[in-house]
C-alpha cells in the first residue's frame, strides 16, 4: 500500500514538474525553447544513464563532436562554425570581412559556403552571439542559397531582419528570438544561451551541450562590472557549467595579446562629458561603429545634457538606430534627435552629428565630409572631431589619411590615442584567466583572431595549467573530432574566401584581382587589327590603345615602335601560313613585352584584338 502511494506521488510529481517545464517553455514564432534549469536536469539524467551503461558495456564508445572551423581563424571577422553530432548539425554565427588593400574592387568578404550547401539537409538551425556584421553579415548569401531557422537575442535578430529586407528574404525565413538563460533543442544538441558583455547589447555566448559533452562558445566578450546596459556578464553560470564538465571551451581571441583588463565603458562616458564640456563653441562630430548602441546611448545622454541636437550620417548608422529605438535599446528624449537636412536650422554649437566612418572606408559619411564630397555637410574649422573606435588591423593606414584630411581642413580631431573615447568590446588577458578559470575545460581552442592573437591565447591557457597536447590553433577549413577520451583533426573540409563586387558573388577570384593588380600597377596596352580572312594578311591596324601606362602624346614614338612590332609579327604569322589565333596572340604579348620592358622597365597588360574580315 505504501508502495502505491509513494508510486502515484511520483508520478503525480513527475506531471507537475513536466506542466511546470512547459509553462517555463518560451517559445517565441514557431521555435520551440526550454528554461535551461529543465534542461539541465534532463541532461544530467541522460548522462548517469549512459554512464552506466559505459560501465556494463566496457566495448560501446563515447560519442563524438564534429567540429568545422569554416571562418574567423588566422583572420578578422567571417565568423561561422560547425558543429555535428550523429546526424544533427547546428552553425554558430555567418558573419562577413571586410576586404583589405589587395582585394581590389571587392565590397565584401564571405565565407566559402560550399560544406554547408553539401550537408544542409542535417542542418538544424543557426546560432548567433550577436548583432556586429562579423557575425551576421554573410546570412543573406546563405539563406538565399539555403532555407534554415535562425535564433537570436531580440536585437540581433531586429538587425538580421532589417538586413535580410533589403535582400527581398525576409518573408522566406525564419527568425527566432531567444533570452539569455533559454535553452534550444536541436536534435541531440541542445543550445544555452548565457548573457556577455560585449560593445553591442544582447550578445550572448553559447554552451553547447551534446551526448558527446559540453561546449562553451563564448562568442565575443568582454567582463565589464559596470555596463551601460544590459547587467553583468553571467559569471555565475559559466562558474556552474564548468562544475558540471566542460569538453572544450573555445574562446574569443582578439585581445589575448593585451594585458590587463579592458576598462569599462563608464570611462568613455566621462571622457565624453569633458569633451562636451570644453567644446562651447564648436559643433561636435563623432563617429563610430553604428553597431555600437551604446556608444551612441552616451553620446545622447551627453547631447541631452548639454542642450544639444543628435543627427545620424550615414545609411547603416541610420539603420541600426532605427531598429534600436523600435526595439527599446535606446532611450531618447523627446526632441533631441534631428533630421540631418535640419542641420542649418540651428546654431553649430548646438549639434552633436554621430556618424559611420571610424575605419575611414572610402565610402563612409566621414570620409565624405574629409574629401569634402559630403552632399550635406561641409567640415571645416569650428568643428570638433572624435572618433570614437580603434582601427581594426589592416586600417591604420586608411584612418591615419582621414585624419591628415580634416586636419587640413581645419578641424580639431580627437581619436582613441588621445583621450578615452574609446574601449574595446573584447577581454583582455586577465578577463581571459577568469573564463578559463571558471569554465575549467578539458580541450581549448582559441577562436576569433589571427595567427599571433590565437598563439597568444593558448599560451595563457598553458599558463593556467592545460597540457599542450589539449589545445588546438586551426585554420580556415580545420575540422576536429572531440570526445572525451580524445581530440584528433580530421581531413579538412572545403572552406576559404568568397569575393563579393557590387552584385556578383563569387564571380571574382585569385586571378581577376591578379589583373586588377596589374592593371592598377601598370597599365593596359590593346593592340586592335583587322585581317583578311583568306591569307591572314593585314588590312587595318594595327592600332594602339594605351590606358593607365603611357600618356599618348607624349609617348607617340614608342607607341609607333609597338605598332611595327606588332605588324611585322602579323605579316610574318601571314608569310608562314599561321592562322591559329592563339600563337599569333602569344607572339604580339611576347614580343611587346620585351619591347616595352627594355624601354621602360614597365610590364603592362597586353591585349591583343584580332577581328577577320
Amino acid at each position: 500500500m505504501t508502495q502505491t502511494k509513494s508510486k502515484k506521488r511520483a508520478e503525480e510529481s513527475k506531471g507537475a514538474s513536466s506542466k511546470a517545464d512547459n509553462k517555463k517553455s518560451y517559445q517565441p514564432k514557431r521555435a520551440k525553447s526550454y528554461s535551461s534549469g529543465s534542461q539541465k536536469n534532463g541532461r544530467t539524467g541522460h548522462l548517469k544513464n549512459r554512464n552506466r551503461s559505459y560501465n556494463n558495456q566496457k566495448q560501446t564508445q563515447s560519442p563524438s563532436v564534429k567540429v568545422s572551423f569554416l571562418g574567423g581563424l588566422n583572420e578578422i571577422g567571417k565568423n561561422i562554425t560547425m558543429f555535428e553530432c550523429n546526424d544533427d548539425i547546428i552553425l554558430v554565427d555567418c558573419g562577413m570581412a571586410f576586404p583589405d588593400s589587395e582585394m581590389l574592387g571587392v565590397d565584401l568578404v564571405i565565407p566559402d559556403f560550399t560544406y554547408v550547401e553539401q550537408n544542409q539537409d542535417r542542418i538544424k538551425g543557426i546560432v548567433l552571439t550577436h548583432g556586429h556584421e562579423d557575425h551576421i553579415g554573410a546570412l543573406p548569401y546563405l539563406l538565399s542559397r539555403i532555407k534554415v531557422p535562425i535564433y537570436g537575442t531580440a536585437l540581433t535578430i531586429g538587425l538580421v531582419g532589417n538586413k535580410l529586407k533589403e535582400h527581398n528574404l525576409f518573408n522566406q525565413t525564419t527568425l527566432n528570438i531567444v533570452k539569455p538563460g533559454d535553452t534550444v533543442k536541436f536534435g541531440c544538441i541542445s543550445v544555452e544561451f548565457i548573457h556577455v558583455n560585449h560593445s553591442i547589447p544582447d550578445a550572448v555566448a553559447v554552451a553547447i551541450h551534446t551526448p558527446g559533452g559540453t561546449i562553451v562558445h563564448t562568442g565575443d566578450f568582454k567582463i565589464d562590472f559596470t555596463p551601460i546596459s544590459g547587467g553583468m556578464i553571467d559569471l555565475s553560470r559559466f562558474a556552474r557549467l564548468g562544475d558540471e564538465g566542460v569538453l572544450a571551451l573555445m574562446a574569443d581571441s582578439t585581445n589575448a595579446e593585451r594585458p590587463g583588463y579592458t576598462p569599462t565603458e563608464q570611462k568613455v562616458s566621462d571622457s565624453f562629458d569633458n569633451i562636451f564640456r570644453r567644446a562651447v563653441n564648436q559643433r561636435i562630430i563623432i563617429a563610430t561603429f553604428a553597431s555600437n548602441v551604446n556608444r551612441v546611448q552616451q553620446i545622447i545622454n551627453c547631447a541631452y545634457k548639454y542642450g544639444r541636437k543628435v543627427a545620424f550620417s550615414g545609411r547603416s548608422m541610420v539603420n541600426y538606430m532605427a531598429v534600436a529605438s523600435e526595439l527599446g535599446y535606446l532611450d531618447v528624449p523627446e526632441n533631441v534627435i534631428i533630421d540631418l537636412d535640419m542641420l542649418s536650422r540651428y546654431p553649430s554649437e548646438k549639434i552633436v552629428l554621430v556618424t559611420t566612418g571610424s575605419q575611414g572606408e572610402p565610402m563612409s559619411a566621414l570620409s565624405r565630409m574629409a574629401y569634402s564630397d559630403h552632399r550635406k555637410v561641409v567640415v571645416g574649422a569650428g568643428d570638433l572631431i572624435v572618433i570614437s573606435a580603434n582601427p581594426i588591423p589592416g586600417n591604420e593606414k586608411t584612418v591615419g589619411n582621414v585624419v591628415d584630411e580634416l586636419l587640413k581642413r581645419g578641424c580639431e580631431v580627437v581619436y582613441e590615442s588621445m583621450y578615452e573615447v574609446h574601449v574595446s568590446g573584447h577581454a583582455c588577458q586577465e578577463e581571459l584567466k577568469i573564463m578559463h578559470s571558471l569554465v575549467k575545460p578539458k580541450y581549448f581552442i582559441p577562436v576569433h583572431g589571427e595567427q599571433k592573437q590565437l598563439r597568444k591565447h593558448a599560451r595563457l591557457a598553458e599558463s593556467l595549467g592545460m597540457d599542450s597536447k589539449n589545445i588546438f590553433i586551426g585554420d580556415v577549413g580545420s575540422t576536429i573530432e572531440l570526445n572525451k577520451s580524445y581530440i584528433k583533426e580530421l581531413a579538412p573540409v572545403t572552406a576559404g574566401k568568397v569575393f563579393v563586387d557590387g552584385l556578383g558573388v563569387g564571380d571574382v577570384g585569385s586571378i581577376v584581382l591578379r589583373d586588377r593588380k596589374h592593371l592598377g600597377q601598370d597599365g593596359l596596352i590593346i593592340i586592335v587589327a583587322s585581317l583578311d580572312v583568306y591569307d591572314g594578311h593585314v588590312i587595318s591596324g594595327p592600332d594602339i590603345v594605351s590606358r593607365g601606362f603611357v600618356y599618348v602624346r607624349e609617348s607617340e614614338s614608342l607607341l609607333e615602335e609597338v605598332r611595327q612590332v606588332s605588324l611585322n609579327i602579323l605579316d610574318d604569322c601571314a608569310d608562314n601560313n599561321i592562322h591559329e589565333w592563339g600563337i599569333i596572340k602569344n607572339r604580339i604579348k611576347d614580343d611587346i613585352s620585351k619591347l616595352i620592358g627594355m624601354r621602360t622597365r614597365r610590364s603592362p597588360m597586353i591585349l591583343p584584338i584580332l577581328m577577320e574580315v
